[in-house]
C-alpha cells in the first residue's frame, strides 16, 4: 500500500512540473517575440552626404566704397550786415532771388548822411580859402622881408599858417571821403552773385552794424563745398591705401569722389578732394576733408545733406558672397572644402563690401572651394557631396 501511495505522489508531481514548464515556455513566447521585433536592422544603410553647391574662389580687381555723412556749404556764404545805422527805407528784393555781384538789396534812409556829406563839403570850401588867404599872406611879406621891412620870422610864421591851412583842408578832403562813403553804404548791395536767404528785418525797421541779425544771408552756389569728417583709424587707412609722400601731393592723386543725396539718388556729377583739415577735432577725434562739386544748375543748395562716397580700387581681391558666410561672435566664417569631401569652418578678415560680396583680406586663397549654401546644417568634418554653382545653375536652366 505504501509503495503504491508513494508511486501515485510520484506521478502527480512528475505532471505539475511538466504543467509549469509548459506555463514558463507559453509566458516566455511574448518576451522573445517582442524582442525579435525591436531588434534593429542591421542591413539598413547610412544616409547619404548632403548635396550642397560650392564654388572655386579666385581673385579679381574689384572697387569697395564707403560712405561718409557730409555737409554742403556754398562756395562763399556770407551775412548781409548794414555798414551804417538808419530805418531800412526799402527792400529791393525777394527772399530765395538769384541776383549779381553789385546789385542793391537794400537802402537805408539816406538824409542824414546827405547832410554830413554836404556839411565835409562846407568844411573842405573853408579849408581851401584858408589856404589861399595863408598864401595870400606869405605872398605879402616875402618882398618885405627881402628889403628888410619886416623881420624874417614873420615870414616864417605865415608859412608855417600856410602850411596849417594846408593840413586843415586834407582833412576836410578825408571828412568828405568818409561822409561820401556812408552815404554810400545806405545802398546794401550784393558783393557776390548767388541767392538770397531769408530776411527777417521788414521795410521801416531800424538796422544797425551791431545787430545780432543779419539782413539776410548770401549763397554762392556755383560750386560747392562738401564737408566730412574721417576718424583716426579711418585717416590712417586713407593715408595708406592712397599714393602720396605729403597731404597736398596725396589729394592731387586721389580719385574721384561721388555725392549721395538725401535720398540716396547720385548726384550726376563728381566732385574732387581739394583740401585736408591740419588737425584732429579734439571733441570728436575726427579730422575734416573737403571736397569740391561743380554745381552750375543750382541743384545743390547751402545747408544740403549728403553722403561722400569714397572709392578704393583693390587689385587680386578676394570676393565671397555673404550669403556664404556665418557670423558667430563678432567673427566672419566659412565652410570650406577639404580633401575626401570634408567641410572646415574657416575665420576670414573682411576688408570691405563690394555689393553684397564681402572683400576678404585673408582666411582663404585663390583656388579653395567654399561651401554656398546650407550652412545651418553643417558640422566641423561633414562629408558632403559638392555641387559646383556652375552645374546647378546649368540643371536650373535644363529643368
Amino acid at each position: 500500500m505504501n509503495a503504491i501511495h508513494r508511486l501515485f505522489i510520484l506521478l502527480n508531481t512528475v505532471k505539475q512540473f511538466n504543467n509549469v514548464k509548459s506555463l514558463l515556455i507559453f509566458l516566455s513566447f511574448p518576451i522573445i517575440l517582442a524582442s525579435c521585433k525591436s531588434s534593429p536592422d542591421q542591413s539598413a544603410a547610412a544616409p547619404p552626404p548632403p548635396v550642397l553647391p560650392v564654388s572655386l574662389i579666385s581673385e579679381s580687381s574689384q572697387t569697395t566704397y564707403i560712405d561718409y555723412p557730409a555737409a554742403i556749404q556754398g562756395a562763399v556764404d556770407i551775412d548781409v550786415r548794414p555798414q551804417v545805422s538808419g530805418y531800412l527805407q526799402s527792400v529791393l528784393v525777394n527772399e530765395g532771388a538769384y541776383v549779381t555781384t553789385g546789385q542793391t538789396l537794400f537802402k537805408i534812409n539816406e538824409n542824414p548822411y546827405r547832410e554830413a556829406l554836404n556839411n565835409a563839403k562846407a568844411s573842405l570850401h573853408a579849408a581851401e580859402a584858408a589856404i589861399l588867404n595863408a598864401q595870400l599872406e606869405v605872398d605879402k611879406l616875402t618882398p618885405l622881408v627881402q628889403n628888410k621891412v619886416v623881420s624874417e620870422f614873420q615870414l616864417k610864421t605865415a608859412k608855417t599858417a600856410y602850411k596849417i591851412a594846408q593840413a586843415n583842408a586834407e582833412q576836410a578832403k578825408a571828412s568828405v571821403a568818409s561822409a561820401q562813403i556812408n552815404l554810400g553804404y545806405t545802398n546794401v548791395k550784393a558783393t557776390v552773385s548767388g541767392y538770397i536767404g531769408r530776411i527777417p528785418k521788414k521795410q521801416g525797421s531800424l538796422v544797425a552794424p551791431t545787430d545780432q541779425a543779419a539782413l539776410t544771408q548770401l549763397s554762392d552756389i556755383h560750386e560747392v563745398h562738401v564737408y566730412f569728417s574721417l576718424a583716426e583709424n579711418d585717416f590712417n587707412s586713407f593715408n595708406a591705401n592712397y599714393p602720396g609722400k605729403s597731404p597736398a601731393d596725396r589729394i592731387k592723386h586721389l580719385p574721384a569722389v561721388e555725392l549721395l543725396l538725401s535720398d540716396n539718388t547720385t548726384y550726376p556729377i563728381k566732385g574732387k578732394i581739394d583740401m585736408i583739415d591740419g588737425q584732429f577735432d579734439k571733441n570728436t577725434g575726427a579730422i575734416t576733408l573737403r571736397a569740391s562739386f561743380p554745381n552750375a544748375n543750382g541743384v545743390l543748395r547751402s545747408g544740403n545733406t549728403g553722403k561722400v562716397r569714397l572709392g578704393l580700387q583693390h587689385d587680386d581681391a578676394i570676393l565671397i558672397p555673404q550669403a556664404a558666410t556665418v557670423e558667430m561672435q563678432d567673427k566672419v566664417f566659412v565652410f570650406a572644402l577639404n580633401k575626401g569631401n570634408k567641410v572646415s569652418k574657416m575665420p576670414i578678415t573682411v576688408i570691405g563690401k563690394s555689393g553684397n560680396n564681402y572683400l576678404v583680406k585673408d582666411g582663404v586663397k585663390s583656388g579653395d572651394q567654399i561651401v554656398l549654401s546650407g550652412l545651418d546644417r553643417l558640422q566641423e568634418g561633414q562629408v558632403i557631396t559638392p555641387e559646383k554653382a556652375t552645374d546647378k545653375a546649368a540643371s536650373l536652366k535644363k529643368d
